[in-house]
């Protein structure tokens, strides 16, 4: 399959007044998967349409394999979508659906048919090329309609939150099916989501957006590790935004008072006076016994969740949300009990 490169470069579409897409530059590298993340209304799925040629972007310009298509309809990009909906014809078999496209692009019935039910294999659905979509479960309905997009080989494979109308257990499944297909072909993949364990599952990168500008891309392990901001921080997984004041700078090195906790981070940013942090909830530990530079907490919540214990804390730096994986040695409510935080854990945010 043909690997191409995605390029946006200054990408604005407005409908009427509103901004739905803010002059937007980035890269979707060739072969690999990038998922576009961000809340309903970010821009996410508009950028998609745009990509796909169901959208006319009001200004800037879109390249696929250095090819300008910004104004190219549907029909002439080589690029495949995949819908929430399935959008597969309820009166045609599965094989049906599959060829449709290629029988569209006058493929021989005999070509056709043998590509059809290859796709079909590769999407593990082989033997079920009779069956009606009413025949099928919403994952197998949902492989049929990736089996459709791919069979044609496309340049560029687009999802459209595909997972969002499957029960939990099933999301899980069919996504790592994606995954599996998408690095099999190695065809350039994006994918949109509102849904950040999917995103950080399935991505080798994700772009995350916020009101109609990327907010930050990267790796999903660096958005998690290192977020710039409250709102990716506390998209891309759960943070409790901090004060902590700065009582000493050496070079890129702070010295920071968070509550009773004095700790050393280093950054580039030309910072004074007070910050804000990103704390992780499973990055904080919960002891009984204060073993020197510790916030001094009392628990106000706990809630067994199978795996682990949830906790609710008050602190001199407010509320703080805890996650334990420990669910024997539990904390009782009205505990008074000290948390430690490793240095390399503590991220400063922009705002």
């Amino acid at each position: 399959m043909k690997k191409a490169e995605v390029k946006f470069e200054n990408i604005t579409k407005k409908f009427n007044e509103t901004v739905a897409v803010d002059n937007v530059s980035c890269i979707f590298e060739a072969g690999t998967l990038t998922t576009l993340l961000g809340p309903s209304g970010c821009g996410k799925t508009t950028s998609l349409r745009i990509i796909a040629g169901l959208e006319r972007a009001t200004s800037g310009k879109i390249l696929v394999d250095n090819e300008d298509v910004t104004i190219l309809p549907a029909t002439d990009r080589d690029v495949s979508m995949v819908f929430q909906s399935y959008a597969l014809f309820p009166h045609m078999s599965v094989i049906e659906n599959v060829s449709y496209g290629l029988k569209m692009i006058n493929v021989n019935k005999e070509e056709y048919t043998e590509k059809a039910l290859e796709t079909l294999k590769l999407v593990n659905l082989d033997g079920y090329e009779n069956r009606m979509p009413s025949e099928l479960s919403g994952g197998q309905q949902q492989r049929v309609a990736v089996a459709r997009a791919i069979v044609l080989k496309p340049k560029v494979l687009l999802f459209d939150e595909p997972l969002s109308n499957l029960d939990a257990k099933l999301r899980r499944q069919v996504r790592e099916d994606i995954r599996e297909i998408q690095q099999k072909l190695g065809v350039t993949t994006i994918y949109v989501t509102h849904d950040q364990e999917e995103a950080l599952a399935i991505s080798d990168k994700v772009i995350v957006m916020n009101k109609a500008v990327i907010a930050q891309q990267g790796s999903p392990k660096d958005l998690y590790n290192f977020p710039k901001n409250k709102f990716v921080a506390n998209f891309i997984g759960d943070a409790n935004d901090v004060s902590a004041e700065i009582i000493n700078k050496q070079s890129d090195t702070y010295e920071l008072k968070l509550a009773e906790m004095s700790v050393k981070i280093k950054s580039n940013q030309d910072l004074n006076g007070k910050v804000t942090l990103a704390l992780r909830p499973e990055k904080i530990k919960i002891k009984r016994n204060n073993d020197n530079n510790c916030i001094h907490a009392t628990i106000k919540n706990a809630s067994f969740v199978g795996s682990s214990y949830q906790y609710i804390l008050n602190s001199k730096i407010g509320n703080l949300y805890v996650v334990s994986g420990d669910t024997n040695d539990v904390f009782k409510v009205g505990e008074e009990v000290f948390l430690s935080i490793n240095e390399k854990d503590i991220k400063i945010l922009s705002d």
